[in-house]
């Protein structure tokens, strides 16, 4: 039972919700256009919620041999910090959700594509492929980008562009215009999630040189990049939504304005960083709440 809570531990599933934030946004829009397929839907949301427990495990695994995990380390205890997997154990698990995440990848392309867009399915595969290799490299290795301050800039990708652009794409076989905006939009506020985390951590991960962009730009600067990211995070994702809004009810991922505008301010006054770790849930599920919410009523209104 303890090695069971363990790997539930490493999966983080607190980073879940905002992994599946952009698969939310692009189908929400593509349901809009009358292109729905819900076996589609699941296996995006499957082979999303896969390839962050596969970054999950990676991260975890790469800090841990790194010594990054320490008592320096602001929040739960990792589980290879803890003792409570071993690399070896890890080892396998990363080699296990590979397999299962590059599976259910397969399975998602075939189902949109099946064998008559075979240049999509090959552009789609090599997603897959980059995708997964991206979630291991980002604290695994010495060529770590999480370590070298990239690691905004693959969330960016990612979770924002590759997420929606590519849900979307799933779905319609085309790329719009006015899906460029939510895509950047959520990439930015996933982007702030990174950022506040990095921002928490700075102490540990400047003393165990893991470099980055809050380490780069020091903390003072680092809360100005995060409202940046915030407000135009904002501006992006509820840009194509005011646009397409067919009531006020359609008005409503826009409450959401209320809970991150709260949280800047919090921020604003946060002097020490270990204190930033409850604000944290409030980027992250006000993120997932806008893409939720947008799904739910592009499905029911």
């Amino acid at each position: 039972m303890k090695k069971v809570n363990a790997w539930i531990s490493a999966a983080r599933l607190r980073t879940l919700p905002l992994s599946i934030a952009g698969i939310l946004m692009g189908s929400a829009f593509a349901y809009r256009t009358l292109n729905w397929n819900s076996t589609l839907f699941w296996l995006a949301v499957l082979t999303t919620l896969s390839l962050q427990i596969l970054s999950n495990f990676a991260n975890d695994y790469g800090d841990g041999v790194k010594g990054t995990d320490n008592d320096e380390r602001t929040g739960p205890q990792r589980a290879l910090q803890s003792g409570a997997l071993s690399d070896q154990q890890f080892k396998k698990g990363i080699i296990v959700n590979a397999v299962i995440a590059f599976i259910l990848a397969c399975l998602l392309i075939y189902q949109a594509f099946g064998s008559k867009y075979l240049l999509y399915t090959i552009i789609f595969l090599i997603l897959g492929i980059v995708a997964i290799i991206a979630a291991l490299k980002y604290t695994i290795g010495d060529s770590a980008y999480g370590y070298k301050g990239l690691g905004d800039v693959f969330v960016f990708i990612f979770f924002g562009l590759v997420s929606v652009l590519g849900s979307y794409f799933l779905f319609t076989k085309t790329i719009s215009l006015h899906i460029v905006y939510p895509a950047i939009g959520i990439g930015l506020l996933s982007s702030a999630v990174l950022n506040l985390n990095n921002m928490r951590d700075i102490v540990g991960d400047k003393n165990s040189n893991k470099i980055t962009l809050v380490v780069k730009l020091g903390y003072k600067k680092s809360k100005l990049y995060h409202s940046l990211l915030i407000l135009l995070g904002l501006f992006f994702s509820l840009f194509t939504i005011g646009l397409e809004a067919n009531n006020l009810l359609d008005l409503l991922p826009f409450i959401f304005i209320i809970p991150l505008f709260v949280h800047l301010i919090k921020t604003r006054q946060i002097d020490v960083p270990k204190d930033l770790d409850p604000e944290l849930k409030k980027v992250a599920l006000s993120t997932f709440g806008i893409c939720l919410v947008w799904m739910l009523l592009s499905i029911f209104n």
